[in-house]
């Protein structure tokens, strides 16, 4: 975190803008590079690369759907990641509720980490064909057996879950730690790459502190879901066939727009999700926690997104090719590092009794105002592209 600070500070620090009064040519193309240089578009390669490995192979999806074809898994793979590039701290938050969820799991029932996350994300099914991924399932291991619907049953998932060879979940994950930790250097390598021009007293483009922010933003999902299979798409079969609620079954259950947005948010509660009226967990699902536990992947999910936010804002005296790309820039930037620290506060508000109206009505109009945090993240995005049209001479130096 030390390292972090630092590197904004510094960025800070050493991309001044010049003043507008410079002549046009004070900045230079490609023509002027020579040989200690880089090219337009080994920049633009080295920034989406990164970027690439940072939403791409970093989004560890939930166990899909049954019957699910290569069509289908991409685009549901896609969507992740377009999320991913538009609010990544989203993305740290599904993975910190997983991560402290299979924490629990591990803690209450026994499981492996390994096995904990593979629940976590819809991978066990009945012999029906229904997740097995609530608690209520497995039963409450502090709860007598007169508090359980069905003790029996739910011992006997809790000990099937457990004679699962961890060895056979790693084997449904399409990396290892070896791929894990390619993706993982690779961002590592961008981060040096660019402490290094800081170092050494070279403009850094708009582009490259964007894509700085996703890498370091995406250490955090790397570490947090190191234990979790990644692109398991086929689940196994445990326990006794488990009766459905209802006889239509064939559909996962159906929830409203506003119920699947808040689950993305802040998880979902098993009683907004029926197991037995689906055939696979939500993409963003992940087992329900005591509210302290909540509280702290939201707390996390905030933490992060102001810091995303913040690297962006380093680049608050940087060039630009005009004064007003320069203000949009600079308001773009304040409204997504404010943005995730105001909705923390007043999602605790609403949770504790501490101010708890004032909370809720906060939440309500955070919620409405998501539209303009959206628009700030695409500006973010297109900003730094249109950028490239003009940039400073010692963007095109390579470091030493």
């Amino acid at each position: 975190m030390l390292l972090i600070l630092i590197v904004v500070h510094l960025l800070s620090q050493n991309n001044k803008a010049a003043p507008f009064s410079h002549l046009p040519d004070a900045r230079a193309t490609t023509d002027a590079c020579n040989d200690n240089s880089r090219t337009l578009f080994s920049i633009l390669w080295g920034c989406l690369a990164t970027i690439f490995a940072c939403t791409w192979v970093s989004v560890h999806p939930n166990v899909p759907p049954p019957n699910q074809s290569w069509l289908q898994l991409f685009w549901r793979r896609l969507k992740m990641m377009l999320i991913a590039i538009i609010a990544p701290e989203i993305m740290v938050g599904f993975a910190a509720r997983q991560f402290l969820g299979s924490c629990l799991l591990v803690k209450d029932y026994k499981f492996s980490s390994t096995q904990a996350f593979f629940f976590s994300m819809g991978g066990f099914v009945s012999p029906t064909g229904h997740p097995i991924a609530t608690k209520e399932q497995l039963g409450h291991p502090d709860a007598s057996k007169e508090q359980l619907e069905d003790p029996d049953v739910g011992s006997e998932l809790q000990k099937a879950i457990r004679n699962v060879n961890k060895e056979d979940i790693k084997d449904k994950s399409k990396g290892d730690a070896l791929s894990k930790g390619v993706a993982l250097i690779q961002g590592l390598w961008f981060i040096l790459q660019t402490l290094a021009r800081v170092h050494q007293h070279l403009a850094i483009t708009q582009l490259e502190v964007a894509t700085l922010a996703f890498a370091v933003v995406n250490i955090f999902i790397w570490l947090l879901w190191w234990n979790k299979p990644l692109d398991a798409q086929r689940p196994i079969v445990i326990g006794p066939p488990t009766q459905p609620d209802t006889e239509t079954v064939t559909l996962p259950v159906q929830l409203s727009l506003w119920d699947r947005f808040l689950g993305v948010i802040a998880g979902y509660d098993d009683n907004e999700y029926k197991p037995l009226l689906s055939t696979s967990v939500p993409s963003f699902w992940s087992i329900e926690m005591q509210p302290k536990y909540g509280a702290r992947a939201f707390i996390l999910l905030a933490l992060v997104g102001t810091l995303f936010g913040a690297f962006h804002c380093a680049a608050w005296n940087a060039v630009f090719p005009t004064r007003h790309e320069m203000w949009i820039w600079r308001m773009s930037a304040l409204v997504i590092t404010v943005y995730p620290g105001l909705t923390s506060l007043f999602y605790l508000m609403a949770m504790g009794d501490w101010l708890e109206s004032v909370g809720e009505t906060g939440c309500t109009i955070m919620a409405r105002t998501i539209p303009i945090y959206i628009a700030a993240r695409i500006i973010l995005i297109v900003l730094p592209l249109a950028e490239l049209r003009s940039l400073p001479a010692s963007a095109f130096m390579d470091v030493n």
